[in-house]
């Protein structure tokens, strides 16, 4: 039996993966905002008859405290975590800034995935696979990361941000996975493609019309977690890979370079810091 953790495990991909690992019979940790939807989520498993293995934790993700507080958790519950699944993500299409002063999609969508990366990597590194999957979108030519605006003050666009986390995702896995930090976890970006389990986010009307557009085209959920569940159930060999639905990336590409993978690294301990 193994302990899966999954942020953003009550909707989307993260929800098919986490039933997909209940009917296995393995222990799931979600991570949601949404208490309905929690309850939902232990609904299914008492229909499964493996309620004893399904948690659920209620956070805001999007903060750094929350993100802290669930570490917590986790590490008083559990004594091990096999495999890390990153899926929470919120399109916005107007800029927000949190409580603590991030903007939303970059607090949810990246720091989130630093925090609990980082603050789990000890109960993995006790698993015999230890692994983390980072659902973003992985080698993508689209969008830059705006080194001196990370927050986007300046000009925002929800495209923008969204395309800039995943490049700030794709950069947080080359820094984890540095042979200088000793972590036996693998670490996997994955883009499964489009999925018909919704595009979570608040639209504008144009961007709203181009969601529905987008999910006309969507394949099944159950075809788009398929390379996402080989992955875990059998990680990579390699530190650090990649993949693009189904595809995969050489590392060699523009958006996975050292430096500027340490010099995210170093700047965002100093946001965290401050």
């Amino acid at each position: 039996m193994k302990t899966f953790v999954i942020s953003g495990g009550t909707s989307g991909i993260g929800e098919a993966l986490a039933r997909t690992y209940l009917k296995r019979g393995d222990k799931v940790v979600v991570i949601g905002p949404d208490p309905e939807k929690g309850k939902k989520f232990l609904a299914a498993a008492d229909g499964l008859g493996t309620r004893q293995h399904a948690f659920f934790i209620r956070a805001d993700l999007s903060l750094v405290a929350e993100n802290r507080r669930v570490v917590e958790e986790i590490k008083e519950q559990f004594s091990v975590v096999d495999a890390l699944v990153l899926c929470a993500r919120f399109f916005r299409s107007y800029r927000r800034v949190t409580s603590e002063g991030f903007e939303h999609n970059f607090a949810l969508y990246y720091l989130s995935r630093y925090l609990l990366g980082y603050g789990l990597v000890d109960l993995l590194e006790k698993a015999p696979e230890p692994v983390i999957m980072n659902v973003a979108g992985p080698g993508v030519e689209a969008g830059q990361i705006h080194w001196n605006d990370l927050g986007l003050e300046r000009g925002y666009d929800g495209w923008a941000a969204m395309f800039q986390g995943g490049k700030l995702n794709d950069l947080l896995g080359v820094s984890f996975s540095q042979q200088s930090r000793g972590y036996r976890t693998r670490y996997v970006l994955d883009f499964p493609g489009g999925t018909a389990t919704g595009f979570a986010g608040e639209f504008e009307p144009a961007t709203a019309a181009r969601v529905q557009e987008m999910l006309r085209y969507a394949k099944p959920v159950e075809a788009g977690i398929a390379p996402i569940v080989a992955a875990l159930d059998t990680p990579p060999a390699e530190p650090l890979s990649a993949f693009f639905e189904g595809r995969r990336i050489d590392l060699r590409h523009f958006s996975f370079q050292q430096d500027d993978a340490l010099r995210l690294d170093a700047l965002t301990r100093k946001l965290l810091a401050s």
